[in-house]
């Protein structure tokens, strides 16, 4: 393919084309230790992603500004890289981690989220031009990979949305945009700015929240923690079926196996359930009779193994049935445990009628 390029930027890309291995091992390294770096910090991002610059691209480059650069390595981003996160906070977690990773060139690097007018919305995102530091990679044959840069870009994901957007409707049109479909943008620029900012307050406030709840949980402040399925997961990491579970197995010395109790908690929220001390004091209030039905549930059987949430499960049928709930609560704790079934009505009179029998309720 025909470029228009002086005999300089000819030699830019013929330098171009003898140094791309270099760049694609370049690639191989950034891409790897991107990934790494975000998975061993636990951060959820929405994609990492490199890209080495094609040769079309290179060379409308070079032929908007090829004046501009005295060789390839003055050019940046040959090599890109790009994370793109969920959070505006996570955008600075990637940062630093990067700064630990790489030698960052913070003169030609640039944080767009600081240079935009007061009055005006727009690109964000954070870009860094760095180099691979010899302590993370090295090969005597091929010393340029620690001198040429590369440029990683960091972004939120709504961030990103703007980006290719505006890209698309201002930077590829060659008309200048009438000032109204101007203004149109820019309004959703600033929806998404509120968006990103909201997301991220909200996150922090739910962190906030779940770190206060593990605290009451923790000294045992029960009565304060009202019942939902943050509280409630907090609650089941203390283990609160422990000595009832413990009692029931000992009847056949059965072995106890762990299975979910998240299932349960729209059943206790049925029964009226506000706070983890509404669940403590289900515990203390019906743990004997839960424990009298087990015993009539499984003695003289040879069960060897039985599910964890037995315990859970015998408590709330007690209270059901101590409640007045008859047959009908018993079906519908049923469904909600297994699943809408007609057997669940034969179930609901077979328990109801062992309780009545052995004097439970």
């Amino acid at each position: 393919m025909e470029y228009k390029l002086d005999m300089h930027c000819q030699a830019i890309m013929e330098e171009y084309h003898r140094m791309k291995p270099i760049f694609e091992k370049m690639q191989e390294i950034v891409s790897e230790q991107l990934r790494q770096c975000v998975d061993e910090n636990n951060i959820h991002v929405v994609t990492v992603e490199t890209r080495i610059k094609t040769e079309e691209s290179l060379a409308g480059k070079l032929e908007l500004k090829g004046n501009k650069y005295h060789s390839l390595n003055d050019i940046t981003d040959i090599l890109g890289g790009r994370v793109i996160t969920f959070y505006t906070d996570e955008v600075d977690k990637i940062a630093a981690i990067i700064e630990k990773k790489f030698i960052v060139d913070r003169e030609n690097s640039i944080d767009k989220r600081k240079v935009l007018d007061i009055d005006r919305f727009g690109y964000m995102s954070l870009h860094y031009i760095c180099r691979i530091p010899t302590s993370l990679y090295e090969d005597k044959e091929y010393p340029l990979i620690n001198i040429f840069r590369f440029e990683i870009q960091m972004r939120t994901a709504l961030q990103h949305v703007w980006a290719a957007m505006n890209h698309d409707i201002g930077y590829k049109s060659n008309v200048e945009i009438p000032a109204n479909h101007l203004r149109n943008l820019n309004r959703i620029a600033g929806m998404l700015e509120l968006a990103d900012e909201q997301f991220s307050r909200i996150r922090r406030e739910i962190t906030d929240y779940r770190r206060q709840v593990q605290a009451l949980v923790a000294d045992g402040n029960f009565n304060d923690v009202p019942l939902d399925g943050d509280t409630f997961r907090s609650y089941l990491d203390i283990n609160p079926f422990k000595m009832l579970i413990e009692r029931i197995s000992s009847v056949n010395q059965a072995e106890v196996y762990e299975d979910s109790l998240m299932r349960y908690l729209e059943v206790l929220l049925n029964m009226n359930m506000k706070t983890l001390g509404d669940i403590e004091r289900l515990i203390h209030d019906y743990s004997e009779a839960a424990y009298k039905l087990a015993l009539h549930q499984f003695a003289g059987t040879d069960l060897d193994i039985m599910a964890q949430s037995i315990a859970l499960q015998n408590l709330c049928i007690v209270y059901i049935a101590k409640q007045g709930g008859g047959e009908k609560g018993l079906k519908a704790f049923y469904d909600l445990i297994f699943g809408e079934s007609e057997d669940n009505s034969r179930r609901a009179k077979h328990i109801l009628q062992q309780l009545t029998d052995n004097h439970i309720i």
